[in-house]
């Protein structure tokens, strides 16, 4: 049977936007960036974890009609299409603390939860992203 998740996907709008946020700002790494004549297969990785791959997908062809991908755009506008990332990360409030000097705009701040520290943003798309530093670490 099953032995890892390899790929996880969200929509983006534009996938050099997405690039310049997900490796420029949030320290992603590329791990694919290919053509492949009727879509761009982009993936992103955490730095040294390249089994667990994010697909930044454009909506469109092959995997939907111009109408449909129109649709699901506007949808990932609002932030409605159920697109979510969460990270863990060593220092929720350190970590925050860098990125907003990045210019990363934030949804929720560091906040203690009864898991651990945790908050919120979203991308320049409106998919949803939060980072935990969970119970017992920091």
């Amino acid at each position: 049977m099953f032995n890892a998740i390899t790929h996880s996907q969200i929509y983006v709008l534009d996938q050099d936007e997405a690039l310049d946020f997900y490796v420029g700002k949030l320290g992603l790494e590329v791990n694919a960036d290919v053509d492949l004549g009727f879509m761009r297969w982009l993936t992103v990785n955490v730095p040294g974890h390249p089994d667990r791959q994010i697909l930044l997908e454009r909506p469109g062809p092959p995997a939907m009609s111009e109408e449909t991908a129109a649709q699901v755009r506007e949808l990932v506008t609002k932030g409605a299409t159920g697109g979510s990332l969460i990270f863990s990360t060593d220092n929720c409030r350190t970590t925050y603390e860098t990125l907003l000097a990045r210019g990363v705009e934030f949804t929720d701040e560091p906040t203690e939860r009864p898991y651990g520290i945790d908050c919120g943003l979203r991308d320049p798309f409106g998919n949803n992203i939060r980072f935990t530093e969970p119970k017992g670490q920091g």
